[in-house]
């Protein structure tokens, strides 16, 4: 499908969810010349969320952790819920 996407003229695509899909990152990187964005949705936006606030996992670890998984994928374009909170927290 992507493949036919790029044919068509996309100037980009999009994978999402993100973590679940970063084979398919991955794959779509290595085949194509396009940017490849990729979408951490709400719901993995959440799933931190909930387990952090009930001390399961460290919150800006697994924030960046998930961040540069998605980058290490191939990623050109991560677009996050977490985008403030990364942003501040790698300015600091």
């Amino acid at each position: 499908e992507t493949q036919m996407d790029i044919e068509e003229g996309a100037d980009i695509v999009m994978v999402k969810p993100g973590i679940s899909y970063l084979d398919i990152v991955r794959e779509i990187k290595n085949i194509s010349n396009v940017p490849v964005a990729v979408y951490q949705v709400s719901g993995e936006y959440a799933m931190i969320k909930a387990a952090s606030e009930r001390g399961w996992l460290n919150h800006d670890a697994i924030m960046l952790e998930q961040t540069t998984a998605i980058k290490r994928a191939g990623a050109d374009l991560i677009a996050s819920y977490f985008a403030k909170d990364i942003s501040i927290l790698l300015n600091q």
